[in-house]
């Protein structure tokens, strides 16, 4: 039987992203530290939209879990027919003033984690030419963030190594998708301290539900990169032109 892993599931964007899924007919194996907010969600699913739905708590910010997970699902017989690498944290604080650990965890969690997940599931994806990687990344990715300066530099590479491998995938029958979207309301703001931000109060910001369907619309298209909004379309494509100085004058005051 297959299965659609979504990581960062048990809120926001993942737990919306989990719905979409579920309600096309999707199998789910949800993943994420919080283990009842989970088993509630699976409830909610399985009633909902009578789907089997299997949830596995892990720290994916640890190496070692994505290693335990992945040998979880093979001795189950769960097979993952699309991954959704969507568990990420963020910071919003000068370089010099964080705390390393918070910035370790930011890196293990948004690339090296990501990365791993998608090392160990993709060669079964492959072999059965089908299925799909939904790798969340964010308009942070097209440029530099001073005030969040590991956050944007992960999301820069999550965006590259998506294109990157959907390029390698052509013809493979598997396909690889960047999310980018911009500031969204949800858990994830408030916990990186984005919503204290002038980029967040100023902008008119979408709840996760509406990110979500467009993540997975997006995904169904098999789109490399699929920036969520007008503005953040606008914005995206206008960083190819702006002078380096004074796009990160514009960042600064955005995320300060």
């Amino acid at each position: 039987m297959l299965f659609t892993l979504i990581t960062g599931a048990s809120s926001g964007i993942g737990l919306e992203l989990a719905k979409q899924f579920a309600q096309n007919g999707k199998s789910l194996i949800l993943v994420a530290r919080s283990e009842k907010a989970l088993q509630d969600l699976a409830q909610e699913l399985t009633h909902q939209y009578q789907i089997k739905v299997h949830v596995i708590p892990a720290d994916l910010s640890r190496p070692e879990e994505c290693q335990r997970l992945f040998e979880l699902c093979r001795q189950q017989n769960l097979h993952v027919e699309n991954l959704v690498n969507n568990a990420g944290v963020g910071d919003n604080a000068a370089f010099v003033e964080t705390e390393w650990t918070r910035q370790e965890q930011m890196i293990r969690l948004n690339m090296e984690s990501l990365t791993r997940l998608t090392h160990l599931f993709l060669p079964e994806m492959v072999q059965r030419k089908s299925g799909g990687i939904l790798n969340v990344a964010s308009t942070a990715a097209f440029q530099p963030g001073p005030y969040m300066a590991v956050y944007y530099a992960t999301k820069a590479y999550v965006l590259s190594f998506s294109e990157a491998i959907n390029a390698e995938l052509k013809g493979s029958g598997v396909h690889a998708t960047a999310l980018c979207p911009g500031p969204t309301h949800s858990a994830f703001q408030a916990t990186a301290k984005m919503d204290k931000s002038k980029l967040f109060k100023m902008l008119n910001v979408p709840s996760s539900k509406d990110v979500a369907e467009f993540a997975y619309q997006s995904f169904q298209k098999k789109k490399a990169v699929a920036v969520h909004g007008v503005m953040n379309k606008i914005m995206s494509l206008s960083v190819g032109v702006t002078p380096r100085f004074l796009l990160l004058k514009i960042v600064s005051f955005l995320n300060k």
